[in-house]
């Protein structure tokens, strides 16, 4: 008999599991369930940006295109990245992935050799570290705090940096924390970059989604742009999540190597979605703004209900999670997940699946209807009081 624990990659082997889909896989074996846990819009796809996927099915555009993806895609990526955000690019700068998980892959990949070192703000997204694993490099986590809204603070990052240091990725507006980045924060860490060869991965997913206030990217310093792979796609501000398509936009040099990856990895996205995204950012900013606005009320209304049930939680200003901490109530965040799913039937993410520094939060997301969203603070609320009564 073959020995497969032999023959798999230790690499492979010893990355962790997420600690997302554990409770997702119980909560499926259950009842009654209200989820607040996936990070997904419960939008459709607007109608618009469904009829033009539709109408290039019907029009025959189902072969492959180009490996950077289709040339009007590109250039539209370009228009949006300058109306939205004043950051000039070209369209040889821009790649079309496969979500934008696959852009982030791509540039560890191209990136990455042997031993470097990754700095990673923690908490955050689940597959920062992973990916550096199976490029070869090795993850630097530093913990942000409550205390500082759980931003990289200057300080931290130049105590993290040594000779080895490759890329500081840049996660912000940020999962899960809901933590955003303002002009002068990004401004000191690029006085600590200033001098180095080190790369930022400046992941902007939820970009679009932020409450009283525009995102600034950290490309937007001049001396910055050069040395910055902004990371970006179509699901959260356009919930187009199902359609699978992100971009990769920044030097050409770097874009060209993810390229050549992409090249013999994927070959090319999907092109239907790709037709999609030409209509989404031709015609959807109102889509944004509408969905936007949603997202904000539950936002207000979720902070305020967490708070006055006891459970802290500071003003998230972007993307669609809020981060309360539950240390008060004298349980772990699995122990208060596992509690909340088996007796309350509802399911969150304990903090720590984004990083140890995550343990004692837990990840809400509010990409949920109000309704749904209330319903689940009442059965929460009704948890703790039990707790209390113990």
């Amino acid at each position: 008999m073959i020995n497969f624990d032999e023959i798999f990659s230790s690499v492979a082997k010893n990355i962790k599991p997420s600690g997302i889909r554990k409770f997702f896989d119980i909560a499926a074996t259950m009842e009654d369930v209200i989820s607040l846990g996936v990070g997904e819009p419960d939008f459709v796809t607007p109608w618009h940006i469904r009829d033009a996927g539709i109408m290039s099915l019907e029009q025959g555009h189902t072969h492959y295109t180009s490996n950077s993806g289709i040339a009007e895609l590109r250039n539209e990526v370009c228009n949006y990245f300058e109306r939205h955000f004043e950051l000039s690019y070209k369209e040889d700068q821009v790649l079309i992935t496969v979500g934008g998980s696959e852009a982030i892959d791509l540039c560890f990949r191209a990136l990455i050799s042997p031993g470097d070192e990754v700095i990673i703000p923690e908490p955050s997204f689940v597959c920062y570290t992973p990916c550096t694993q199976l490029a070869g490099g090795v993850p630097v986590a530093v913990v942000t705090e409550e205390k500082d809204e759980f931003i990289l603070t200057a300080e931290n990052l130049k105590k993290a940096i040594t000779s080895k240091t490759k890329i500081l990725v840049l996660p912000y507006p940020n999962n899960p924390t809901g933590a955003i980045m303002t002009k002068q924060q990004l401004e000191d860490i690029a006085k600590v970059l200033d001098g180095t060869d080190i790369i930022v991965l400046a992941d902007e997913i939820y970009a679009e989604l932020t409450y009283g206030c525009k995102h600034f990217s950290i490309a937007n310093i001049p001396e910055m742009k050069e040395r910055t792979v902004i990371v970006g796609g179509f699901s959260k501000c356009y919930a187009m999540t199902g359609w699978r398509l992100g971009f990769a936009i920044g030097d050409e040099r770097i874009i060209s190597l993810m390229r050549k990856i992409h090249q013999f990895a994927i070959m090319s996205a999907p092109t239907t979605s790709q037709y999609a995204a030409i209509e989404a950012l031709k015609n959807g900013d109102w889509d944004i703004a509408q969905m936007r606005a949603q997202y904000d009320e539950r936002r207000v209304y979720l902070i305020e209900r967490l708070n006055k049930m006891g459970l802290s939680c500071f003003e998230a200003k972007g993307a669609f999670y809020v981060f309360p901490c539950i240390k008060s109530t004298g349980l772990s965040s699995d122990e208060f997940c596992n509690r909340l799913l088996q007796e309350k039937h509802v399911a969150v993410i304990p903090g720590n699946a984004f990083g140890d520094s995550g343990e004692g939060f837990i990840r809400i997301s509010y990409a949920y209807s109000l309704s749904r969203i209330e319903k689940a603070l009442d059965r929460i609320e009704e948890f703790l009081k039990e707790l209390k009564k113990l």
